[in-house]
């Protein structure tokens, strides 16, 4: 009876803590073309269709690069050549649809058609470039910024 409770006990323990990883995810990589690599935790991993995505992450392709991202709130984003886009914060109730997602686009292009919660409530998502914010009103959006130099 007792080795029973102990095998709970750790069930009860490990159960929650794979949620919260599950949490953690904000969307995956749905396309990869040419060179396309993610920056997570000070290292770079090459991007692979059906890779998670969290919330920090930075996608960054090379001349021949881009990439498709389908985010956790139905958010659609492609990443063109030469672009540096960081997921700076993403959170999203998927039963309220609230939320609020943040990027910053540092240089290239990115197009996007926004999902659930900018549908919800049009000024949580925002994407920041080097000269401006910009506030989603809408539903499909295409940004271009132009690399800072110092």
């Amino acid at each position: 009876m007792r080795h029973g409770f102990v095998v709970l006990l750790v069930l009860a323990l490990l159960v929650p803590a794979g949620v919260a990883a599950a949490a953690d995810d904000v969307g995956r990589v749905k396309v990869v073309k040419g060179s396309v690599t993610i920056q997570r935790s000070g290292g770079s991993l090459p991007a692979t269709v059906g890779m998670k995505l969290l919330e920090g992450d930075v996608i960054a392709t090379g001349r021949d690069g881009s990439a498709g991202v389908t985010f956790n709130d139905d958010s659609l984003l492609s990443v063109g050549p030469d672009s540096v886009l960081a997921i700076d914060r993403f959170a999203f109730d998927s039963t309220t649809h609230a939320g609020r997602f943040d990027t910053s686009l540092r240089q290239g292009t990115l197009s996007a058609v926004s999902g659930k919660i900018a549908k919800q409530s049009p000024d949580t998502m925002k994407v920041r470039t080097p000269s401006t914010i910009l506030g989603v009103r809408g539903t499909e959006f295409v940004v271009r910024a132009a690399p800072v130099t110092p």
